[in-house]
């Protein structure tokens, strides 16, 4: 128990750390630049502490969790040398964890927005979302495609810069042809792929299937998967808005 306290002050001492910087940018420029006392102050430390909290028990369950367990199966497929049920679980893990990303289900949400008062799509509730469900179903589809294709690399060694610079000329040709409306989306899309959800999973595959194949390097070629995962994204969703167009 007195590890735990201790591992549990470790981590929220880090938070608060990390967090002291935004802090202080927020009170120097409201105090000193704007020159006006900061709004609702008690409110604001209190959503300050809860950030904190929340950061730390954030941290707290990756560590204990979600680390451990992604390099676990990594490794149980790996032993079981199957290379099909290997990139099955890649596929779902991203297509899982994608979909369920808040920051994904709130640019969707935007978007389908800006595509109803853009006169894209119909302006009602079932025409925003089937557009927003749809936005979301193939980033997730494609962040599951490219840890497919990370572990494809993974396991036989393909240099990342290669796939990298294929994929984002592809990028920029689409983006030739791609609706105008849909272009700033499909960039933001690979950003919010790769958030509080996706990031620890995928990197704790990556490295702990590096771990476990003879002769990979997890430093060398344990990353890149969250790579592939910003970039298939917006190659779909670029595809997505030629096919709604």
């Amino acid at each position: 128990m007195t590890g735990q306290l201790r591992f549990f002050a470790q981590t929220m001492l880090g938070s608060l750390r990390d967090l002291a910087p935004i802090f202080i940018v927020i009170g120097v420029f409201q105090l000193l630049v704007l020159k006006q006392p900061i709004p609702n102050g008690f409110e604001l430390l209190m959503g300050a502490v809860l950030v904190i909290i929340g950061l730390t028990l954030f941290v707290m369950g990756l560590e204990l969790g979600l680390f451990p367990i992604g390099e676990a199966m990594a490794h149980d497929f790996a032993r079981k040398s199957s290379l099909f049920w290997l990139m099955l679980f890649g596929f779902c893990l991203g297509f899982g964890t994608t979909v369920a990303e808040p920051a994904l289900i709130a640019v969707a949400r935007e978007a389908a927005m800006v595509a109803a008062e853009g006169g894209m799509i119909a302006s009602d509730e079932i025409a925003r979302q089937r557009y927003a469900g749809g936005l979301r179903i193939s980033v997730a589809f494609s962040v599951g495609l490219a840890i497919m294709i990370g572990v494809l690399r993974i396991v036989h060694g393909w240099p990342v810069h290669y796939l990298i610079i294929g994929g984002y000329l592809g990028v920029v040709i689409m983006t030739r042809f791609a609706p105008p409306e849909i272009i700033g989306v499909a960039y933001d899309s690979g950003g919010v792929t790769t958030s509080t959800i996706t990031v620890p999973l995928v990197a704790a595959l990556g490295v702990g299937l590096a771990s476990s194949i003879k002769g990979r390097n997890p430093v060398i070629d344990g990353f890149g998967l969250i790579a592939f995962a910003s970039l298939t994204p917006i190659i779909f969703v670029l595809g997505y808005g030629m096919l709604m167009s």
